[in-house]
């Protein structure tokens, strides 16, 4: 299977898993994933989430969602820079999600952060996606 978009198949898989209620999900592992996965982590929108290999041998994400009950902690995720049109802010233009409610996914020089950590870094990148 050939994939364009890696982290766009992330996030739809991730959002998928919340909308059937599935306790956890799994995904291709690649740094970048595991560092969008950590950053959801810090924020409260994921439980958990560890690289394992499947049956094949090849690595995965094994990805805990965060639900109670029929209570999901992601409501909405989206992409926003996309390999056909990239989307890149610098510090002082850091977009904000629904008022400051939600988080932009950066990556940056200095890694993948929030938009608010990268503001207060004062570092600009491209915008990965938008959480809330």
């Amino acid at each position: 299977m050939n994939v364009t978009d890696p982290i766009g198949d992330l996030l739809t898989v991730i959002r998928n898993g919340y909308r059937a209620l599935k306790p956890d999900v799994e995904v291709p592992a690649s740094v970048l994933k595991a560092q969008i996965c950590a950053v959801l982590k810090r924020e409260g929108y994921l439980a958990d989430f560890y690289q394992q290999k499947d049956s094949a041998g090849r690595a995965v994400l094994k990805i805990q969602l965060k639900i109670v009950g029929k209570e999901c902690a992601l409501t909405g995720i989206r992409r926003v820079s996309r390999p056909g049109l990239r989307k890149y802010v610098a510090a002082k233009k850091m977009p904000r999600v629904l008022g400051g409610m939600g988080i932009s996914i950066v990556t940056t020089s200095r890694g993948v952060m929030t938009g608010h950590e990268a503001s207060k870094a004062n570092v600009g990148g491209e915008v990965l996606a938008y959480v809330w």
